[in-house]
């Protein structure tokens, strides 16, 4: 692919702030920074494990599913501003409140930060809606496992990886998990059925080692799965 691409990064929280004393912002912000010389980018910011326990805080005090999701979505915007910060020039300096100013944002042709939006969504479904509305050409699913999988493989001994997959297929696994508010699933139904719609290339992969997300953008080779109707390869950007 030769010029500059549009590539937005659902970065899960549990892979960039698995817990304030353990994140991994420093080392995104390396990569990041250097994707972005030659790509547009734009990330959308997880809430991760401490955004879950934020929600499991609230539902213990007996306040509502929707509730509890605003207060998760206030987590992916404080984790969304720290990248932002550490970024430094490289970011422009407002967290983008929603898709159309996102795009506004990207005109100043800095990385794009956001957190979550609208409650009983992920911010994977964040990035899914993103990614259509700039026409993106990669949308990168940063989690913490190597790819989609049959089952979860974090219980599940027989889960089977998939290299690729169709996103009806997707669809098909990720309706079989919970979506209440911090629900953990490899993506949400709205994502993949948006997915689905905009035809866009997916890319899910293991983002704990930030270096894999490097190379699936430069080289086309990573540990995770692709996620389109046909077998299309990553190719280097």
């Amino acid at each position: 692919m030769v010029g500059m691409k549009k590539i937005v990064i659902s970065l899960g929280g549990s892979v960039l702030v698995p817990t304030l004393e353990e994140n991994r912002i420093a080392r995104y912000v390396q990569v990041l920074s250097r994707i972005a010389e030659e790509h547009h980018v734009y990330v959308v910011a997880g809430g991760g494990g401490e955004a879950r326990r934020y929600i499991t805080a609230a539902r213990s005090l007996g306040i509502d599913h929707g509730t509890a999701d605003e207060i998760g979505i206030q987590v992916t915007r404080l984790n969304a501003l720290l990248l932002i910060a550490a970024l430094g020039d490289s970011a422009y300096p407002r967290i983008a409140a929603d898709q159309t100013e996102a795009m506004e944002f990207a005109q100043s042709g800095k990385v794009v930060v956001m957190g979550g939006v609208t409650p009983a969504q992920t911010t994977d479904a964040v990035s899914a809606v993103l990614a259509e509305r700039v026409g993106a050409d990669l949308l990168i699913n940063a989690t913490s496992v190597d790819g989609v999988y049959s089952a979860d493989p974090r219980t599940d001994a027989h889960a089977v990886r998939y290299d690729h997959i169709t996103p009806a297929d997707l669809l098909g696994i990720v309706m079989r998990d919970r979506l209440d508010a911090g629900s953990n699933s490899v993506m949400d139904m709205v994502a993949v059925k948006v997915i689905m719609r905009s035809r866009v290339l997916l890319v899910v992969l293991d983002g704990r080692d930030p270096e894999n997300l490097l190379q699936a953008v430069v080289t086309g080779r990573f540990s995770g799965t692709t996620v389109s109707d046909d077998e299309r390869p990553l190719l280097p950007l």
